[in-house]
Formats: C-alpha cells, structure tokens, sequence
C-alpha cells in the first residue's frame, strides 16, 4: 500500500459538480482509497491568465496499484468529464495530477513524480499543506510545509470551504 498525493482543479462548466464526479470516481479506481481531502480553494489562474479562475484542491490516497496505473486511471476520469488538451495550462473540465508518491521518484515519458513544478505552485501547496504539511519531497528534502512558506506571502488562493460530499468521501468510499 501506497499513499500518493494527486491535485485536482477545474474551471469550465460546472466546476464543483465536476470536481465532485471526478472524486467520486477516484474512489471507484480499484484498490484505491481516499483518505483525506482538502478544502477547496478558488485560485487564480496561472500560465495563461485570460481565463476563468480555478477550484483547487489535494487529495491523499492509499493505493496498491503503480503510478502508471493511478496516472491512467485519472487521465480516463478526466476524458470521462470532457477535459480536453487543446492549449498548454488552459481552461479545463477538470484536471488530476499526481504530486507525491510515498519517498519514489518516477521519471517515464508520460510521468514525473515529484511533480515537477510542485514546489512553485502555492495553488498546489496551500491545498497540500492543509493536508500533508509534514510530508517530504523526494527531491528536495523538505516538508510540504516548509516549501509553502518558502513562497512567501501568497496571494491568489482563496479558502471556499469544505463543502460536506468532501466529508463523505472520507467517510463513506462510494
């Protein structure tokens, strides 16, 4: 078993009812349990600013299968809401990115764990932070935490709440 780390965020359509399908669907992926979920934050965007704001959030799951498996498992998830790639860091249905993934680092050509750009997106380390503030990357040798105060002053990511099916996801895997 296995607990991996996996961001999710979305900013077209129906964002919290897309977030809430894609999580409901996380659970449904075999020998996969969610077992904590953060708050949802809406966060500027980044990259490409001409676009709706995003709803963010983490979520830790034990697992036993590969990271290849969970990667593919979340991109059918994705295809499964109408998340399409047409343009690098655009608006999306939803988006699933593996973060950490227990101490492993994993370099394939359709993955990278630590994620390589975790360290520099506090609309990835305040969902993170809240938690798993004391886990370490692999790579860098620091807490979640201390890689988020390493920003600085964060601005952009604003605290929506914890609305309650994020409750019952923890509580009660579909």
């Amino acid at each position: 078993m296995a607990r991996a780390h996996v961001a999710f965020g979305g900013n077209v359509g129906e964002v919290e009812a897309n977030l809430r399908r894609a999580l409901e669907a996380v659970v449904r992926l075999p020998k996969t349990r969610i077992v904590r979920v953060s708050s949802l934050y809406r966060t500027a965007p980044v990259g490409v600013v001409d676009q709706a704001p995003f709803v963010n959030g983490a979520l830790a799951a034990d697992t036993e299968i590969e990271p290849e498996a969970l990667l593919a498992g979340l991109l059918a998830i994705e295809r499964s809401l109408g998340r399409t790639r047409e343009r690098r860091w655009g608006p999306r249905t939803v988006d699933l990115d593996i973060l950490l993934w227990e101490q492993r680092v994993v370099r394939t050509p359709d993955l990278e764990v630590p994620h390589p750009r975790l360290q520099e997106r506090a609309f990835v380390l305040v969902p993170l932070a809240e938690i798993a503030a004391e886990v370490r990357h692999p790579l860098l040798h620091r807490t979640v935490g201390a890689l988020l105060e390493a920003l600085g002053p964060v601005s952009g990511v604003d605290r929506l709440g914890r609305p309650a099916w994020l409750d019952a996801l923890e509580e009660n895997p579909c």
